[in-house]
């Protein structure tokens, strides 16, 4: 029986509970514990610690995921993967084995990849993403670094969304749309139009 690699769970709100199963799921690794300041969640696996602790605990742990959403912070993500960075822990990509994910597909370090989530061919989906549950990446798509793409969301062909950015729930954005680095798209938006750094479309 192969034995699973340990990994910790930086967060302990809602979309912990959502990566917790996934894990679960996939069945890779084992949870050694969650880092938080408040838990906000109940769960079988115990807060070990802040962030505060992380080189004491990487001596028993070197997996981490950054097991936060974006919807209020859109730098929340990356400030905790750099820190995680600096520790030398490893980012694993986590993807459910009920999602599709294209073998011609990219995806980078520390990026989880959610229940009934489909990313197509040619994609290109950078480091520390969360691609929720249900949503859609097209064909030729680029996701940039510590963006949420949220539950049903979908991203059609050719689309470019860069880092920092956050699409909300049941959005569509068409296809070939061009969407800058930190900028938030509002639940149940259909964007037809390109978007510059920092926009907010609501």
């Amino acid at each position: 029986m192969k034995v699973k690699k340990k990994i910790i769970l930086i967060g302990a709100g809602g979309h912990c509970n959502s990566c917790i199963d996934v894990i679960e799921q996939e069945n890779k690794y084992k949870i050694f514990g969650l880092i938080a300041k408040n838990r906000k969640l109940k769960s079988k696996y115990k807060v070990i610690g802040t962030d505060k602790d992380l080189k004491k605990i990487k001596k028993n742990c070197s997996n981490i995921l950054v097991a936060i959403g974006q919807i209020k912070d859109l730098f929340i993500r990356e400030k905790i993967f750099k820190l995680g960075k600096e520790n030398n822990f490893n980012f694993p990509i986590i993807i459910s084995p009920y999602a599709y994910v294209s073998k011609e597909t990219t995806i980078g370090e520390g990026t989880i990849i959610m229940h009934g989530a489909i990313v197509n061919k040619n994609s290109k989906i950078g480091k520390n993403c969360i691609i929720n549950t249900g949503s859609i990446i097209e064909h030729d798509t680029y996701i940039g670094d510590n963006s949420h793409i949220s539950t049903g969301a979908v991203v059609n062909g050719g689309v470019s969304i860069g880092q920092n950015s956050f699409i909300g729930s049941g959005s569509v954005i068409k296809q070939n749309i061009k969407i800058g680095s930190q900028c938030f798209i509002n639940a149940k938006k259909f964007l037809q139009k390109n978007l510059k750094n920092n926009s907010k479309f609501l």
